[in-house]
């Protein structure tokens, strides 16, 4: 199964309409994903134009309704169990996950230069995050992907078998007005394999920013 992910796509506060370059990097998917700051509901309606749309999101993006937005929810995809939520907060963890993040914080603790990590669950005396048992504290059950948004910076890490991917935003990565990235993740059988795509690749014209 060919999914197209994306986020923080800000319609219509960044540009008046999903860029053409999305459509383009999600040609032949058999659904979308987006992970939030969706801002209207005409957003949704245009990349549905192209394949079935699921979403998260909180405030205004929650307004929209369900089905289509949930403030979390978790999909059985080909045998693979994902999750999404838009602002993706691990417990023990005081900070948004960017680039990096878990490598950083496990870092500074074995070097002993202090740490943002609280125990992990179920071992009072580490202070190893472990990112599988955090998402479960977050989605309830175990997943084998988190998909996350709210940052404009894109993530594609795995951590304790768990992937972590954040596709960025197509038209505000790194809060700056250019074009970003999307992600395009194959599931087969339980495995998932994921690739981020820069939008400035991919011919079309560029986008009209307020």
């Amino acid at each position: 199964m060919k999914v197209g992910v994306l986020s923080d796509s800000h319609i219509p506060a960044s540009t008046r309409r999903i860029p053409e370059q999305v459509f383009r990097a999600f040609d032949g998917v058999e659904l979308i994903l987006h992970g939030g700051d969706i801002y209207t509901a005409a957003a949704l309606d245009h990349l549905q134009s192209l394949a079935p749309v699921l979403a998260v999101g909180e405030g205004v993006d929650h307004a929209i309704g369900s089905p289509r937005v949930e403030v979390k929810r978790v999909l059985e995809l080909e045998g693979a169990r994902i999750g999404m939520v838009h602002c993706l907060q691990l417990p023990g963890v005081l900070s948004e996950i960017f680039p990096g993040t878990i490598d950083l914080l496990r870092h500074h603790r074995e070097a002993g230069l202090g740490t943002r990590l609280a125990p992990s669950a179920g071992d009072p005396g580490s202070q190893r995050l472990d990112v599988s048992r955090a998402l479960y504290s977050v989605f309830d059950t175990n997943v084998d992907v988190c998909i996350f948004g709210d940052t404009h910076y894109e993530v594609l890490e795995y951590h304790d078998e768990v992937l972590l991917l954040n596709p960025g935003s197509p038209t505000l990565p790194h809060q700056m007005m250019r074009l970003g990235t999307v992600c395009v993740m194959e599931v087969n059988d339980g495995r998932v394999t994921a690739r981020l795509v820069p939008l400035s690749e991919l011919p079309g014209p560029p986008p009209a920013y307020i």
